[in-house]
């Protein structure tokens, strides 16, 4: 099976790879075929058309092979690359960080909306991700943000060096400082938002995620504890003890759970600063409030 590529077209190779995923019900086979194939050429989508009849050598054959296996194994084709692109931007990942969902630009979309329904986004601005985990919420935000400075936290050193490296591959390292600490206990405000992705899944619903998130994905970055809420009763009352006057947090939330989020940011003395923000699939996936001015 090592060389069962070898000599065929990249065409030919990418279909048959794609029978092989669906006849073992892989999610997105046509789309995981591409994306590996092409990374074992060196590919993107209009390569691998233009070289649909260059056929393969035995050692692009053998670690196509090897690729293929692991995702039949259950491991996420971004794990196996090592990288995921997030609001357009290319981001590593490590053993200690989440791949990024594109569910989570949500809170991304949410956050510029609000910024930008209350002023200039161009004006000086100080943001916090607590839990950055690969810098993605952090990174998309100062893309958009030219005058922005941006802060990551982290628990794990890795995580956070991680984030680093994708700052500077973003060329945004000069705008981006990266914390170790439990959220936000080791930063210092006034912020003009604050965002944040916590673990927010029920510690009894773990055993039933799909292998992909439950072997791959940190366990730290999953487990929200017994009711999917620890995190957000730790980290909404430092969020909102760090805003600024008419500052807001944004959060991401599980399906079903921004009601008790948005209960948890009145609890803290906030205010909604609008209603949550439903992904593509129609759950209110962004959760919003807003510091009152004195």
């Amino acid at each position: 099976m090592a060389d069962s590529f070898a000599g065929q077209t990249v065409d030919s190779v990418r279909r048959a790879l794609t029978v092989r995923f669906k006849s073992s019900a892989v999610d997105s086979a046509e789309i995981d075929s591409r994306l590996l194939v092409g990374a074992v050429l060196g590919l993107d989508l209009t390569g691998l058309i233009t070289a649909a009849h260059r056929q393969l050598t035995a050692d692009e054959s053998t670690r196509l092979e090897d690729f293929a296996r692991r995702r039949l194994q259950g491991e996420p084709v971004a794990r196996i690359l090592g990288r995921k692109e997030f609001w357009g931007l290319p981001l590593k990942l490590s053993p200690a960080t989440l791949v990024p969902r594109p569910d989570t630009e949500t809170v991304v979309e949410l956050a510029l909306e609000l910024l930008r329904a209350g002023g200039a986004p161009d004006r000086p601005l100080r943001i916090a991700d607590l839990g950055t985990g690969s810098g993605a919420i952090l990174l998309a935000l100062l893309s958009e943000l030219p005058n922005a400075q941006g802060y990551g936290t982290d628990i794990s050193t890795t995580a956070l060096q991680t984030a680093s490296a994708n700052a500077a591959h973003a060329g945004l390292a000069h705008r981006a400082t990266f914390i170790a600490c439990d959220y936000a206990t080791g930063l210092s405000g006034p912020f003009d938002l604050i965002v944040s992705n916590p673990p927010y899944i029920r510690s009894a619903d773990i055993a039933g995620l799909a292998t992909e998130v439950r072997e791959y994905d940190p366990r730290t970055a999953l487990d929200g504890g017994a009711d999917g809420l620890e995190a957000y009763r730790a980290l909404i009352p430092q969020a909102a003890g760090l805003l600024a006057p008419d500052a807001i947090l944004v959060v991401e939330a599980g399906e079903g759970q921004s009601g008790e989020i948005a209960a948890l940011m009145t609890a803290a003395g906030l205010w909604p600063a609008g209603t949550p923000k439903a992904d593509l699939a129609g759950i209110e996936r962004a959760v919003s409030g807003r510091k009152m001015p004195r």
